[in-house]
């Protein structure tokens, strides 16, 4: 997606049973009524009916149905959907076939669906990050998914899901989409190193992660190699979510009231902390692989996304460091917070027989089987807390990310507006143009006067 140019020229920036009666022991041939009640609840508990459904959809009318599914993947990811698609349609009770279409990215994906909304070729189902399905919930072209979550045959028990994952994809009291993956920006420490500095524990203050950062930046200095002397802290992450985490890290965020609003005394002190780190080069820019630094001790923090976990594990072992080094959330005095993101199944207007099949398959998509296959292609986090318990081998090999599920009770949503789709791009573009031209810590106000600006622009 294009960069949001216009801002920077303007800145120079989600039955039992009943409890059985007692059943008496002996029945008479000739039965009271007493008896006859126990005798009926004994039935019950022998054979409880199913549950019937709310939706006024046959069973019968989905055998053959097929309906399509776009999804924004390509190589392993899509490959994985291929033979998750092939599982349904070999082993799925109702005979729903589904055809599985890849469109690459999630901006082609965005692009080529709203584009199809007019036509009788749209997909029934979509894989879209959540601000695309409110959007086009919005614009009521997108079901609202309420009724088939809560049914009580075609439900989903999302008991075992967490809030920050299964509340994003609300808008108001309607369910426009439910999770397909989600992963977060995370902070990733030396322990090793911060004990050789003389830390026996990871940040848990901003204060604390500060005293970290200098003091390692402090012990670049103190070698005979000039070329590191601006190193050993922070490297500054200009991704979108790395500054929304660091904004919700001090309390601040970028609503007020279901409104943008940047302009808060608790975002300013967060980047004021941020651009007083970079002036006392604790932290510093990089134009080389943050990971290899972080591997090489060029940086004592960086932050990734899950799905870079494995990369900076090879990275260690490919530069032989036998560093520890642990997985952190972005550092407050509340225990630290990460935010959230990813894509979410999104279930376009059709017929009800076609959205039916459409939810079953994507119902089918969350249950734990799928979900922990899903987890060991992406290292992304796993969508149910039971999932957990099928990825015992996954956990040995890799600690990490095992260290980053913990993280996920410390979740926090992203807005849940379809504007939120342009403005995270600003709020990225903005921050980076903040170090670019070398803004002063003393004048982050105006930046982030001008990034509410622009985002009440761009939400209009």
């Amino acid at each position: 997606m294009q960069k949001i140019i216009y801002f920077l020229l303007t800145v120079s920036i989600f039955l039992s049973a009943c409890g059985a009666g007692t059943t008496p022991s002996v029945v008479e041939e000739t039965e009271t009524p007493e008896a006859a009640q126990g005798t009926e609840s004994a039935q019950s508990e022998d054979s409880t009916p199913d549950p019937a459904t709310r939706l006024e959809v046959d069973a019968e009318a989905l055998n053959g149905l097929e309906i399509q599914v776009w999804t924004p993947w390509y190589g392993l990811e899509q490959s994985l959907f291929e033979s998750f698609v092939k599982e349904f349609n070999e082993s799925n009770e109702w005979g729903i076939k589904v055809a599985a279409e890849s469109h690459i990215n999630f901006t082609n994906l965005y692009e080529e669906t709203t584009a199809s909304l007019p036509t009788e070729n749209k997909p029934d189902l979509v894989i879209v990050l959540p601000e695309h399905a409110q959007e086009w919930f919005r614009e009521g072209v997108t079901s609202d998914l309420t009724e088939y979550a809560e049914d009580p045959l075609y439900g989903i028990t999302a008991d075992d899901i967490p809030y920050a994952f299964w509340n994003q994809d609300l808008a108001g009291n309607a369910r426009v989409a439910i999770p397909a993956q989600r992963t977060a920006r995370v902070m990733l420490w030396n322990q090793t190193w911060a004990e050789e500095l003389n830390f026996a524990a990871e940040p848990e203050s901003v204060e604390e992660f500060q005293e970290q950062a200098c003091r390692a930046h402090g012990s670049m200095k103190k070698d005979d190699f000039a070329e590191n002397d601006l190193m050993g802290g922070w490297i500054v992450d200009t991704e979108p979510m790395t500054v929304y985490s660091w904004m919700l890290a001090f309390g601040g965020g970028v609503l007020e009231e279901g409104n943008y609003r940047f302009l808060a005394p608790e975002n300013i002190n967060a980047f004021k902390f941020l651009r007083e780190l970079a002036e006392a080069n604790c932290s510093w820019q990089s134009n080389a692989d943050p990971i290899l630094s972080f591997a090489e001790r060029e940086a004592l923090f960086i932050t990734v996304s899950l799905s870079d976990l494995p990369t900076v594990a090879r990275a260690f072992v490919g530069e032989n460091n036998r560093d520890e080094w642990s997985v952190l959330p972005f550092p407050n005095q509340n225990g630290g917070i990460i935010a959230v993101y990813g894509s979410s199944y999104a279930i376009l207007r059709s017929t009800e027989e076609e959205q039916l099949a459409a939810w079953l398959f994507a119902r089918w998509l969350l249950e734990n089987e799928q979900d922990a296959r899903w987890v060991e292609a992406t290292h992304n986090f796993p969508l149910r807390d039971s999932t957990v318990s099928l990825l015992g081998d996954y956990e040995l090999t890799h600690p990490h990310w095992q260290q980053a599920v913990g993280l996920i009770p410390r979740g926090e949503l992203q807005p849940q507006l379809d504007s939120w789709r342009t403005v995270k791009i600003m709020l990225g573009d903005g921050f980076e143009h903040m170090y670019r031209v070398n803004v002063s810590s003393g004048q982050v106000a105006a930046i982030l006067a001008q990034m509410e600006s622009t985002a009440k622009d761009l939400s209009k």
